[in-house]
């Protein structure tokens, strides 16, 4: 094994393990983690010299796999805005749920910008089902579209807090969150019902 593949293994073998440590313990040293690792102190701090930096690449992984999740998630979808938005939300709290509390965590450590520049390419990924939705009539919200997409960016954080807090069972919180996201572009509570629930036996 090379040098660049041993530091790339080493990398992404902190980075698991520093997910894990921080979701158990969000206030988890840099020691902490280094010792779950299995590697020394000093090799930790060379790929992330400071715990805020190590944090900052957990929720560049963060993004990355939400990204991922909305779009597969919407495979299957019958082209019907409704049922994509519902699908790529479902598909998205999968890995939402398992990065909340790294989520609140990173709140302290990255900067709000720098939070929406990660979320950037799922906010226009949003903004253009959303306008598709309201196009073809099955979406109604006064707001301008770009500011639909914030609103329902920032109803997904509420909803993590939520859960965080205990104000919200986990297992309910996926179709909450879809049911949230369909209401919230002018969906028919109803309707929104119903269209999660074909999504979820999807």
């Amino acid at each position: 094994m090379t040098s660049s593949v041993r530091a790339d293994a080493n990398r992404r073998r902190i980075l698991d393990v520093a997910l894990t440590e921080l979701l158990h313990d969000p206030d988890a040293s840099m020691d902490q983690i280094a010792r779950a690792a299995g590697v020394v102190r000093r090799t930790v701090y060379g790929h992330f010299p400071s715990r805020d930096i190590l944090i900052a690449a957990l929720a560049d992984n963060a993004a990355a796999a939400l990204i991922e999740a909305r779009s597969t998630g919407r495979d299957g979808a019958e082209g019907d805005a409704a049922d994509e938005l519902a699908r790529a939300t479902l598909a998205a709290w999968e890995i939402a749920d398992r990065y909340r509390l790294l989520v609140a965590l990173a709140q302290r450590s990255i900067t709000v910008e720098g939070i929406r520049q990660r979320l950037a390419p799922v906010r226009q990924d949003l903004t253009d089902l959303l306008q598709r939705g309201l196009d073809e009539g099955v979406f109604s919200s006064p707001l301008p579209v770009a500011a639909l997409a914030y609103v329902h960016e920032q109803a997904m954080f509420g909803l993590m807090d939520a859960v965080n807090d205990g104000a919200l069972p986990p297992e309910e919180a996926a179709a909450a969150a879809a049911h949230t996201a369909l209401t919230t572009a002018g969906v028919p509570p109803a309707r929104a019902a119903a269209v999660i629930a074909n999504a979820m036996r999807a």
